[in-house]
């Protein structure tokens, strides 16, 4: 006896990918629309193919920041700067890097010498 040939629908449309970015898969199927009358049907009722769209963006990535370095100078005012570094540059439109070195105020203590030994100074010189 001859089988029946299984009667299938048209495939449907691919499905979207499985991603929004990057690499992903996209599948298709179609229905049994009546089973062989005799034997089994074996046409394949899913399809699926790797689809790709644009590179997902990737973000900077930084290092934690350094400790505060030493204040600049022994006495007065001055400054100090902490520091970190780039671990991953940003890609396809991933969020820029922010600053990488900060910088404070410090101030160790008063510096004795100076004011007082110029004023001294330009008195003796009038």
């Amino acid at each position: 006896l001859d089988t029946i040939p299984c009667l299938l629908s048209p495939w449907s449309e691919w499905s979207d990918c499985s991603v929004t970015c990057g690499k992903g898969m996209r599948t298709r199927q179609r229905m049994l629309k009546s089973a062989a009358e005799l034997g089994d049907c074996n046409e394949e009722l899913e399809q699926a193919e790797k689809c790709m769209l644009p590179e997902c963006p990737i973000d900077c990535e930084l290092t934690e920041w350094s400790q505060w370095s030493e204040c600049n100078t022994s006495c007065g005012k001055g400054h100090m700067i902490r520091t970190r570094m780039i671990k991953i540059e940003p890609q396809f439109g991933g969020t820029a890097c922010p600053e990488t070195v900060q910088r404070t105020k410090c101030r160790v203590r008063k510096c004795l010498r100076g004011a007082g030994m110029e004023k001294r100074r330009w008195k003796e010189a009038r």
